[in-house]
């Protein structure tokens, strides 16, 4: 049995939810999402919450049970607060700035790099080493901030590249003479 899939997702208030012809449509303060299900699983919409019911005892049933909660549960908590992830940049001449909508990095290349962030991602620098990736849809504001940091991904001996504000990087001991 699912642990995450028996868990109702709640409706804050200012948030509406509709299900019509295997779509879950959530609209809220901060925008509007809809989620196709699969065929696996069924939703009961109540006044405070949503219900997710597998269709029999099958392993995939089972298995998209939990996933799709939690994807329902990721677009009720999008568009009543927004997801953000917040990056930093370590080293010497590392810095990030906004032109216009798009991200322009200098990351130590010969080149500087432009980043152009997807439709429905914001993209903001507060100073030159932290950039702040915010939006409603959680799957596009994480892939957004992969991207980011894949460009120079942090390295384990001086710990220099883009990183997450929390993120831990396990440093190396260098060569020893």
């Amino acid at each position: 049995m699912s642990r995450i899939g028996k868990k109702e997702v709640a409706i804050p208030d200012g948030v509406t939810a509709k299900f019509e012809n295997g779509v879950v449509a959530v609209k809220g303060p901060k925008g509007e999402l809809s989620l196709a299900l699969v065929a696996d699983v069924s939703v009961d919409i109540a006044e405070k919450g949503i219900t997710v019911n597998p269709h029999g005892e099958s392993k995939r049933a089972r298995s998209m049970w939990g996933m799709q909660r939690s994807l329902l549960s990721n677009l009720v908590e999008g568009v009543s607060q927004g997801f953000a992830k917040e990056l930093e940049l370590r080293g010497t001449g590392y810095r990030a700035q906004m032109q216009g909508k798009d991200l322009k990095l200098s990351l130590g290349f010969s080149h500087e790099i432009i980043f152009t962030p997807p439709e429905g991602v914001t993209v903001a620098c507060s100073s030159q080493t932290e950039i702040k990736v915010s939006g409603i849809d959680k799957q596009k504001v994480g892939q957004a901030a992969a991207v980011i940091r894949s460009y120079r991904p942090p390295e384990p001996y001086k710990g220099k590249g883009v990183r997450y504000k929390d993120e831990y990087i396990f440093m190396k001991e260098g060569k020893k003479k």
